[in-house]
């Protein structure tokens, strides 16, 4: 990566501060841009789901390792939950979406409190042998008491399709018979999944991450208080994929102490380990045993760090530096925080990142781990709050007396609540995935790159003021 007129800035920048700008290329099609990391742990897609309870949980990490990505389960939850939701991950079709289902006898209100935790909006409906005798979705309880049955309302005997058949032949089949949607069956005629037309297209576009034995790919926190081996062992034992070292301030002891504790205990997993903002911190976390060092002080949306404490560094400048000494030494950083837009993801790759950390851009999805709710108006909205906020200390200090909880929930610097509303035109992590590696792409056609390190190595940077942002921004329309 150089500067425009090999202008060296005399100030750091964030995202909004800095640009693209388009150089020859001859990358034909955004479609010919690979867009594997080059950290090489088997994502295909440079996004990671950050650790946020209310964010990456089953249904995250599910979705997103379908597509190529990664989320990381947070280390507030306990071992047997990580346990058990790694178990249904691995468990998970590599192809298909796993559904909601229910029985005949059961009601209305019953589907209705479960169908948005999938962005296929549908609940299959299912015999004693567990195979599809009809689907519900929303608008079969218009008009219709809560208390019905679903063989009541529901569209029974749907169209199923076999699970053998190949993503092009699913999706002609849905096509074909007008439906979007279709329960998907074994050879037994025992429900085994959902495949929507777009999910079908995806599943063509999209590589999944997978392990050695092919099953989807997942990663987890662990903090660097309490014991830190123990944790560790568990992870392992669980068959976590990806291990990652995470506290606010990552250039301590502790840390680096936590970090080898983890290595040792660990030493064929690839480890991540931040957060940090220098090259310093960068060099100390891979000398301690990181393969990935996470990079962001203060940039998250539900954090007030910077606010709080002063503490912090422009996110572009953070990553740019840290970036260039981790290749040094043949390691890679993680941009952690500070998106808002594709153009951020783009950025972030071009200053040197291998991948990128997502968390409340994902928090108004039906994927993320919260449940959604409705506001007086009827728009659905999820929870999201910040991982210093004292709604978080809470969570993890709930083993300690409550004097201790008290005291330590006195200092918080992250929001405790905040509305993310679903955004009706992309209420799913997959719409937003979309949007980011089509952006991404073009990004990389504009530079002339067809991977990420190419991207890395041509991309040309500017630097514009507010009026220049603003400028790129497109006009609120009515």
């Amino acid at each position: 990566m150089r500067f425009l007129d090999d202008r060296t800035p005399q100030f750091d920048l964030t995202y909004n501060d800095v640009f693209l700008v388009p150089t020859f290329s001859d990358v034909g099609s955004r479609m010919s841009v690979d867009l594997t990391p080059p950290e090489g742990i088997g994502t295909t897609v440079p996004v990671v789901v950050a650790n946020m309870t209310a964010v990456a949980g089953r249904r995250m990490a599910e979705t997103i390792a379908r597509r190529g990505g990664l989320a990381v389960f947070p280390q507030d939850i306990s071992p047997a939950a990580v346990a058990d939701m790694t178990a249904a991950v691995k468990r998970a079709d590599r192809i298909v979406d796993t559904p909601i289902t229910l029985l005949a006898s059961d009601t209305v209100n019953a589907a209705l409190d479960l169908i948005h935790k999938r962005a296929h909006r549908a609940v299959i409906v299912v015999d004693d042998d567990h195979k599809p005798v009809g689907i519900f979705t929303e608008g079969d309880a218009e008009g219709v008491d809560r208390f019905s049955p679903l063989d009541s309302v529901m569209t029974a005997s749907p169209i199923a399709i076999n699970r053998e058949l190949s993503i092009e032949q699913m999706f002609e089949q849905l096509s074909q018979r007008r439906v979007h949607l279709a329960p998907v069956i074994d050879d037994r005629g025992r429900l085994h999944g959902v495949i929507t037309e777009k999910g079908a297209l995806r599943s063509a576009m999209y590589e999944p991450a997978v392990d050695a034995h092919r099953r989807l790919m997942l990663a987890a926190a662990v903090g660097i208080n309490g014991d830190v081996k123990t944790k560790a062992e568990s992870l392992v034992d669980t068959g976590v994929d990806v291990i990652v070292v995470d506290t606010a301030h990552g250039h301590q002891e502790r840390m680096l102490e936590a970090v080898r504790v983890v290595r040792a205990v660990a030493p064929d997993l690839p480890l991540v380990a931040g957060n940090v903002v220098t090259v310093q911190g960068t060099n100390d976390l891979i000398s301690a045993g990181a393969d990935i060092v996470k990079v962001g002080v203060g940039p998250g949306a539900m954090c007030t760090t910077r606010m709080m404490t002063g503490v912090g560094r422009p996110q572009f400048s953070a990553v740019l530096a840290c970036a260039e000494s981790a290749r040094s030494q043949g390691r890679h950083v993680w941009a952690d925080g500070g998106v808002r837009h594709p153009r951020d993801v783009a950025l972030a790759l071009a200053a040197g990142a291998s991948s990128v950390m997502i968390g409340s851009w994902l928090a108004g999805t039906h994927e993320s781990a919260a449940d959604a709710i409705r506001d007086p108006s009827g728009r659905l909205y999820k929870e999201n709050y910040g991982m210093a906020s004292s709604r978080a200390v809470s969570g993890r200090t709930r083993g300690e007396s409550e004097f201790e909880q008290a005291r330590k929930a006195l200092f918080e610097e992250g929001i405790s609540a905040s509305k993310m509303y679903l955004d009706p035109e992309m209420p799913g992590v997959e719409d937003i995935l979309d949007t980011i590696t089509a952006g991404v792409r073009s990004s990389c056609t504009y530079a002339g790159a067809a991977t990420i390190d190419e991207f890395h190595q041509r991309a040309l940077i500017g630097i514009q003021s507010q009026a220049g942002f603003t400028e790129g921004r497109p006009l609120d329309t009515w």
